[in-house]
């Protein structure tokens, strides 16, 4: 049986692996998770369409669509700075990766604390809320006068979870700059100000004791396998101790557009197809026994001076 995913969903602050079709297993720290890609990648479609090409694309390719379907995911988004009438209330946020590293950005105020987690924040406070347009220049002007980035690049936010400073250094360092902000003219007579509350995700995200990371999973190619008991969560990352004894981090976007199924794929379809869909989607997300992992890994590299932050976020 072959299942397609669509990455981490983050629903009542939970990680869970979302599968075409809306549905949900939901991930527990600790178990074992284990699946094979089988056969070529292709365009997952976007916004909840089909590919028109089926179009085959890179296994390194983090969003894993096509060109005309990353076009269309784009479009009418806030993140990309095509969303410029919604009616709905936004929020300025400081969000804290790691030390020296924390940015500023805006997210819609009916999706709580949502954007935090899928981006892998550790620590977070809002700084203020009012319309769309009014949170867009706050976000601009505030990232010049605090000298922060509004985006801060995936491989430096994995390399500094396994080794963070104290719960109250997070926040002391947020504090700061949120104090900062407060200072900087303008912004406040167009936003409301919300005064400083600190929110930490580590025990979400299950970060305390995680060993130092070995590694990354570059790609998934055909056949690969990706297997072992899962440690941590956190954005779109899975951190997985493997049969090796490795800590490895797998970007859960590499996995769209793959058909996945489970290892010791006979057993585990068997009982799949003896189940409720919901079990059967957790057996495709692979609870079965070890095989050996696989797939192309890169050794993590150095973090790079904060000058060198790169492009996603």
């Amino acid at each position: 049986m072959e299942w397609w995913c669509r990455g981490i969903g983050w629903a009542g602050g939970v990680p869970g692996l979302r599968w075409r079709g809306g549905r949900v297993s939901t991930l527990a720290y600790g178990q074992e998770l284990g699946f094979r890609a089988v056969g070529v990648r292709r365009c997952p479609g976007a916004r909840g369409n089909p590919c028109p090409l089926e179009a085959t694309v890179s296994g390194r390719a983090a969003g894993g669509r096509c060109g005309e379907c990353a076009r269309l995911d784009r479009a009418h988004s806030v993140a990309a700075d095509t969303l410029l009438d919604d009616p709905q209330p936004y929020r300025v946020y400081l969000a804290w990766f790691g030390p020296g590293m924390t940015k500023v950005g805006i997210t819609a105020e009916a999706r709580g604390e949502a954007r935090l987690l899928e981006q892998g924040a550790v620590a977070f406070s809002w700084l203020g809320r009012g319309p769309l347009m009014a949170a867009r220049r706050t976000e601009e002007v505030l990232r010049q006068a605090l000298g922060v980035p509004d985006r801060i690049a995936y491989e430096r936010k994995r390399a500094v979870r396994h080794a963070l400073p104290p719960v109250g250094e997070r926040a002391a360092e947020i504090e700061a700059l949120h104090r900062r902000a407060g200072e900087v003219g303008g912004w406040t007579e167009t936003l409301e100000p919300l005064e400083f509350a600190p929110r930490d995700h580590a025990g979400a995200f299950h970060l305390d004791g995680l060993p130092p990371l070995d590694g990354t999973v570059t790609e998934l190619v055909d056949g690969g396998v990706v297997t072992g008991r899962l440690l941590a969560a956190a954005g779109p990352d899975l951190h997985l101790l493997d049969p090796g004894g490795r800590c490895l981090a797998l970007d859960t976007r590499l996995m769209g557009g793959w058909a996945l199924r489970a290892t010791g794929e006979g057993k585990a379809e068997g009982k799949a197809e003896g189940k409720a869909e919901g079990k059967a989607e957790g057996k495709a997300a692979g609870e079965t026994g070890r095989e050996v992992f696989s797939v192309p890994v890169t050794p993590v590299a150095a973090v790079e001076p904060e000058s060198a932050q790169g492009e996603l976020f």
